[in-house]
């Protein structure tokens, strides 16, 4: 690294957020709430779904399907109102993907 790197180290060095992730959650739903944070907007499961194969990521519609409620019923997304279900993630899914809250003591939806 020569000098000029090393001066902007705090800049370009990559820290992977520690979560604090409930012993139910999984990897997919970790997934789930940072697409939803990404996009910034709402969307329903055979969008999500279409987005992550866009990616080249494999999320299936039956897990999708299993996991979106567990994260609305523990208040991480919810639905927006409206005609058909759109899920967008809450302030407490934010808080979470940032480190910011800890969800180990979370009971199982």
């Amino acid at each position: 690294m020569t000098v000029i790197e090393d001066g902007f180290r705090w800049l370009f060095a990559y820290e992977p957020m520690r979560r604090d992730r409930a012993e139910w959650m999984t990897g997919s739903d970790d997934r789930i709430l940072e697409f939803l944070s990404e996009s910034g907007a709402g969307h329903n499961l055979r969008g999500i779904q279409n987005n992550f194969e866009e990616r080249g990521e494999s999320l299936s519609y039956a897990t999708l399907k299993r996991r979106i409620p567990k994260l609305e019923d523990a208040g991480l997304v919810y639905v927006i109102e409206g005609e058909g279900q759109y899920y967008a993630i809450t302030e407490k899914g934010e808080e979470y993907l940032r480190g910011e809250t800890d969800l180990r003591e979370e009971p199982e939806p």
